[in-house]
């Protein structure tokens, strides 16, 4: 399971343009599926991916999946050079993504997401509504099954 806090804070201090997406945000809307990773859409300027690689290069990451020994540097360069990266990390599982499944970049969603506070971080979070759409253009079961929940939470507060 990824070290949350930790993950963001890094991102924070490191000032980081990102968007808080997938089961984390969902956990944020007060969803109570478990998730084990940390997936957020960054922002693909060239000085937010240089402090992107510096916040997190000091958490080893290497590409989830991939065969040991299998070369891979983690710099602005190979951030640059790819799009959207399944990362192992010493903190756990994260998923840097240039763009999503049904919302786009960081500058779609930044529009689309507001402002909380995460483990006393300021954090942008997509809403709920905007997470529903992502998780039925991913279409994957396990996006699926987690809708229903995220459409009662929408619902309840719509009722407050």
């Amino acid at each position: 399971m990824s070290d949350l806090p930790t993950i963001l804070g890094a991102l924070s201090e490191a000032r980081v343009d990102f968007v808080l997406i997938g089961g984390m945000a969902g956990v944020v809307h007060g969803s109570s599926r478990v998730t084990v990773d940390v997936d957020c859409v960054y922002s693909r300027a060239a000085a937010n991916i240089v402090r992107l690689a510096s916040a997190l290069a000091p958490l080893h990451p290497t590409l989830r999946g991939a065969p040991p020994g299998l070369p891979f540097r983690f710099d602005a360069a190979t951030i640059s050079a790819g799009l959207n990266f399944t990362l192992a990390t010493s903190l756990g599982p994260v998923d840097l993504l240039g763009e999503a499944t049904g919302g786009g970049t960081w500058e779609a969603l930044q529009t689309e997401s507001v402002t909380v506070s995460v483990f006393g971080r300021p954090c942008r979070v997509v809403t709920l509504e905007t997470l529903i759409r992502l998780k039925r253009a991913a279409g994957r079961a396990k996006d699926l099954e987690a809708v229903a929940e995220l459409e009662a939470l929408r619902d309840a507060q719509r009722e407050d």
